[in-house]
């Protein structure tokens, strides 16, 4: 049955798809009409306590709220900004301006599960700090429409500590973001948050709730580099953390490259390469042999004596693996043999090699060997002429650091929602100019209005969006500059375009902005005194009336951009002209994995129709508007879902 949504551009509606997932795999939850019968879903928890309304969580004012909120679908669409844009033909990293909640919901279904590492810098709940308005629902003006989007950015709230929802107001606009990422989240994902001593605990709980705590990896000590508060009472603050969070609980971090410092215990070498050694015997906790019966054996050692694993002081000790292990390591060469002395014995002992090449360490906890945040502000001071155009940037080498526990390589996406000096862009092409990468970022900026006292205010930059664009220009153009000098030939001429091409793969990005839909019908507003197949009827007359009106006023890209997005097409595509449909206007759009036909005239021509009729396999979008009763049948019976009118 046809509803009001079936007519509206909207992105992915989440609470539909739980619900028929739901339906799908407990269809006895649900009623002969097809409602979810709550008590059913408590009598399969627990059917003894139906009634019970005592129970452990971790509630706030407004949770339910936003939980509903994230959930909704976006009715609004993103706008290519080709001239803000750089190298965007040999790029697919991508900056996008707009309230991130929104553009979150857009590209959920675009990027759903494709997103290999989030990293997020949410405004910290000092007492001063904004928590976003998220005034852009369609039931209120929107949110560009209220801030004068285009010329002053969003509007934004502080959160003064006299407030009685200071915690919930920061929970809340955190809440419904993370919902919404999770979903973008690849399922060997990883996301770090960085936050400070006043919501780190808060923080903890609400991703426990979000991620499922067994999916916590840990939390990082990171020194800043600065002691602030020293003014107060208290103790003052050299240090931030990073939450950190797998999609899944099968998932390990990268190990980090070895340091001067580790590479000086490989000083050994056999004709394997460069090795250290520890003893085989377990040390430390745990280490007696009734911790681990069955690594307690006897070796044999050089001299062909028994030797079992005794610790100090003569008790029953054991090993670091099981006899099988030991076994295999003595095959492969991996069991060294010394003599050392024992309570003033000598004796031979057994150690276990490891050998320096593809030897990474795992990541520790505390994270006080990066640089910090003076370093950061002077880096990107350096990188505007000396002028500080920003308050408190994140490290680069934090950055990196993050990126290269948690993705590979190749093609692998980072995000970050919270774009503010773009710091994440930079480790990007940082680290991909280090080792050969070709990872790619998304960073998403709202629109906020710069201080209008501030260095950057004056020096052009009036909002955050436009310092997050233009640090990464700026770093795109000393990295092209780098190559340009190193490669001269490679630069001059048009001899060289293919090679030129490749040497600029991944230096640029894409701008995209946060619009209001193409499509006027977003601001029906359905009558709640009527029935729902009497406001299905007038909400096609409003398309009618309103979208025909505009037959030639809408801009084609935007169009195309927009209904392709709410198809689940990337930011990425592209599209080829088919001019073998004499009739019509036809291109094929594709993304790296998908593919469809669409055409965007006013009216469909029978050929068109006879076309598919034959073909279909072929995949169609066209308008709702360019179809009369007999074409869209027909089109539907040859494609059937794999026609959309839009």
């Amino acid at each position: 049955m046809e509803t009001v949504n079936d007519y509206m551009p909207l992105s992915n509606d989440w609470n539909n798809e739980r619900l028929q997932n739901l339906k799908q795999m407990f269809p006895d939850w649900f009623t002969s009409e097809g409602t979810l019968n709550i008590d059913e879903v408590k009598k399969a928890v627990n059917p003894d306590s139906v009634n019970e309304t005592e129970r452990y969580e971790f509630r706030w004012f407004g949770k339910s709220f936003e939980k509903r909120k994230a959930f909704t679908p976006s009715n609004a669409t993103l706008v290519f900004d080709e001239e803000r844009s750089v190298n965007p033909e040999t790029s697919e990293n991508l900056i996008i301006e707009g309230e991130n909640l929104e553009v979150l919901k857009l590209l959920s279904g675009s990027y759903r599960e494709k997103i290999k590492c989030i990293y997020i810098d949410p405004p910290y709940n000092t007492g001063n700090d904004f928590v976003y308005n998220d005034n852009f629902t369609q039931d209120k003006k929107a949110y560009w429409e209220e801030s004068e989007y285009v010329e002053n950015g969003i509007v934004i709230d502080t959160n003064s500590e006299t407030d009685g929802r200071y915690h919930s107001n920061w929970l809340n606009m955190m809440y419904s973001r993370l919902l919404v990422a999770r979903q973008l989240l690849s399922d060997d994902g990883i996301i770090f948050i960085s936050i400070d001593d006043n919501e780190v605990h808060h923080l903890r709980k609400l991703c426990d709730e979000v991620f499922n705590e067994e999916n916590f990896i840990g939390c990082i000590v990171r020194t800043t580099g600065q002691t602030t508060g020293q003014d107060s009472d208290g103790l003052g603050s050299s240090f931030d953390y990073l939450l950190v969070y797998s999609k899944n609980t099968n998932r390990a971090l990268n190990g980090l490259p070895l340091t001067e410092h580790d590479l000086k215990r490989f000083e050994n070498e056999d004709d394997k390469g460069k090795y250290a050694y520890d003893q085989m015997r377990k040390t430390g906790s745990n280490d007696k042999r009734e911790d681990r019966p069955n690594m307690y054996y006897p070796v044999i050692n050089p001299d062909g004596e028994e030797l079992y694993p005794i610790g100090p002081g003569g008790y029953e000790s054991r090993w670091r693996f099981e006899k099988n292990t030991y076994d295999r390591l003595v095959d492969e060469g991996f069991i060294l043999w010394k003599k050392t002395k024992k309570e003033d014995v000598e004796i031979w002992w057994p150690y276990v090699k490891y050998y320096l090449e593809g030897r990474t360490k795992r990541p520790s906890p505390l994270w006080d060997d990066l640089d910090g945040n003076k370093k950061a502000a002077r880096d990107l001071r350096s990188l505007f002429n000396g002028k500080k155009i920003f308050d408190f940037p994140k490290p680069v080498q934090l950055l990196e650091r993050i990126i290269s526990i948690s993705c590979d390589k190749d093609d692998d996406i980072v995000l970050d929602f919270f774009g503010g000096s773009g710091s994440t862009g930079h480790a990007v092409y940082s680290l991909n100019e280090k080792d050969g990468g070709t990872r790619k970022y998304i960073l998403v900026q709202v629109p906020e209005k710069s201080d209008e006292k501030s260095e950057a205010f004056n020096e052009g930059y009036k909002k955050i969006s436009d310092i997050t664009i233009e640090r990464n220009k700026r770093v795109v153009e000393k990295l092209i500059k780098v190559k340009a000098e190193e490669k001269p030939d490679l630069f001059s001429g048009d001899k060289n375009a293919e090679e030129k091409k490749q040497a600029l793969s991944g230096l640029g990005f894409k701008v995209f902005k946060l619009q209001k839909s193409n499509f006027p019908r977003v601001e029906f507003a359905p009558n709640p005194e009527l029935s729902d197949a009497e406001n299905l009827e007038a909400l096609k007359k409003y398309i009618a009336d309103k979208e025909n009106q505009l037959v030639n006023a809408f801009n084609r890209d935007e169009l195309i951009t927009e209904i392709l997005l709410k198809n689940n097409f990337t930011l990425n595509y592209k599209t080829v002209p088919q001019p073998h449909f004499k009739k019509n206007e036809m291109v094929l759009a594709k993304d790296e994995e998908k593919e469809t036909l669409i055409c965007l005239d006013v009216s469909i021509d029978e050929d068109t129709i006879e076309y598919f009729k034959t073909n279909t396999d072929k995949k169609f979008i066209c308008l709702e508007r360019a179809l009369d009763t007999t074409k869209k049948y027909n089109l539907k019976h040859y494609l059937g879902d794999k026609f959309n009118a839009f």
